[in-house]
């Protein structure tokens, strides 16, 4: 039993009841779009505590905190504190990519602290496990593989990226005309060393049925990866990357008939003009399937100040049809984040998300804007700072709520002074 084959017995469950009240809309609405496949519901039937979510088509856009350990930086610690900083900045789900210590300690602790639908990245744990066995990558196998997708999914994780569109046919594409980056998805260069080493189809693309058999058996949503996303904005909208959208098109297909929900990843790097068109074709390439997007980032020169640039990307794309945005934070390029970071990152992408829910029209998106407008007009500055989506910062910024105004006017407020005249 899956959201998807239950939706198309014409059964609503309690998962999309649960959303269609998190919307504000009707519980068969939810149905219907996880039938047409422009929405999904990451509920893993292992897990019992989750705040589950839906994301796609007239759904408010969800965002997404990663968080996880490095070869260098192993402290579970920590990245529980970026969990917490995560959850309360208000991120909607979570995704585990720790490649460094014990992989499956760690995944479990995040799973059994959170209740927020959570994702991982299977092939990071099936090469660093080969790497640790005194191997290199390409000595992986398909049932290493497999074998690591359904102990994730027996461990209760909503949703797996899995970059099954990296095939012989796209490297040789990328082989044939070069990028400035190269490939800079991880788990697309995990699975690009496999193929040129093995001369053989990328394994999740050659046993996607098998992949699709665990995903059905756990009701695991595929999150179809980008692997040949764009790294600078010199390689966006190249034949690489619309390649591999063709062929993550044709697998979310697969997907849909067997009865499993599927969405897809999407760039990357992208210049301001480019966003529009991209998310157009995934939306006819992949048939509405939801668009999970990693910024885009709109400049490469932005260290430091990633977050912001994959804001602005973040809200053209969200605007023109993107339903879930993966944050990034200021250490992006740079290092990895700590708690203060991840908080900043989904306060952004927030800010991205909502500015392009009003645009669309999304049901109540703009009733918060108008009460903490009215708050403002009336300089209830008690209502207007809790109503602020950073509240934190807000605070900070304007501590004694006494003051009828704050230090930038002062007496000469502008809207104190129009009271008074009117007065």
């Amino acid at each position: 039993m899956t959201q998807l084959t239950e939706a198309r017995k014409g059964r609503i469950t309690s998962q999309m009841r649960y959303v269609a009240k998190q919307e504000g809309l009707k519980p068969e609405i939810i149905r219907k779009g996880i039938v047409k496949g422009e929405i999904v519901i990451p509920a893993n039937i292992r897990r019992k505590k989750i705040r589950w979510c839906g994301i796609g088509k007239g759904l408010r856009t969800k965002v997404n905190a990663n968080i996880g350990t490095s070869p260098q930086m192993v402290n579970i610690r920590d990245e529980l504190a970026k969990l917490k900083a995560a959850q309360e900045a208000g991120t909607d789900t979570v995704m585990d990519l720790s490649i460094g210590g014990d992989l499956r300690k760690i995944r479990r602790r995040i799973l059994s602290t959170t209740d927020l639908p959570l994702g991982t990245v299977p092939i990071y744990q099936a090469a660093i496990d080969t790497v640790k066995r005194k191997k290199f990558i390409g000595r992986m196998t398909k049932e290493n593989i497999l074998e690591v997708i359904e102990e994730q999914a027996k461990d209760g994780v909503d949703f797996m990226t899995l970059h099954a569109g990296v095939t012989q046919k796209t490297l040789e594409i990328l082989r044939k005309k070069k990028r400035m980056t190269g490939i800079v998805s991880r788990g697309g260069a995990f699975l690009a060393e496999w193929i040129i080493f093995n001369k053989r189809e990328n394994p999740l693309y050659e046993e996607y049925d098998e992949v699709l058999k665990i995903a059905k058996r756990y009701d695991v949503t595929l999150s179809l990866g980008d692997g040949l996303r764009p790294g600078s904005l010199a390689d966006a909208s190249d034949e690489a990357q619309i390649e591999e959208l063709v062929t993550l098109g044709k697998l979310a297909e697969r997907a849909r008939k067997v009865g499993v929900q599927v969405m897809i990843e999407g760039p990357g790097h992208m210049p301001l003009d480019q966003i529009e068109a991209n998310v157009d074709l995934e939306k006819r390439l992949c048939r509405g399937a939801p668009y999970y997007v990693l910024g885009p980032l709109t400049t490469d020169v932005a260290s430091g100040y990633d977050h912001i640039s994959g804001a602005i990307g973040g809200a053209l794309a969200a605007w023109r049809g993107a339903d879930f945005l993966c944050y990034v934070t200021p250490a992006e390029h740079l290092r990895l984040p700590t708690a203060q970071d991840v908080w900043e990152g989904v306060v952004v992408t927030r800010i991205a998300a909502h500015s392009a829910d009003i645009a669309k029209g999304i049901k109540g998106a703009r009733d918060w804007d108008d009460e903490l407008s009215r708050a403002r007009g009336d300089l209830r500055w008690k209502k207007m700072i809790n109503l602020a989506l950073d509240t934190k910062k807000a605070k900070r910024y304007h501590p004694s709520l006494k003051e009828e105004t704050c230090t930038m006017c002062g007496k000469y407020c502008a809207i104190k002074k129009v009271k008074e005249y009117f007065r």
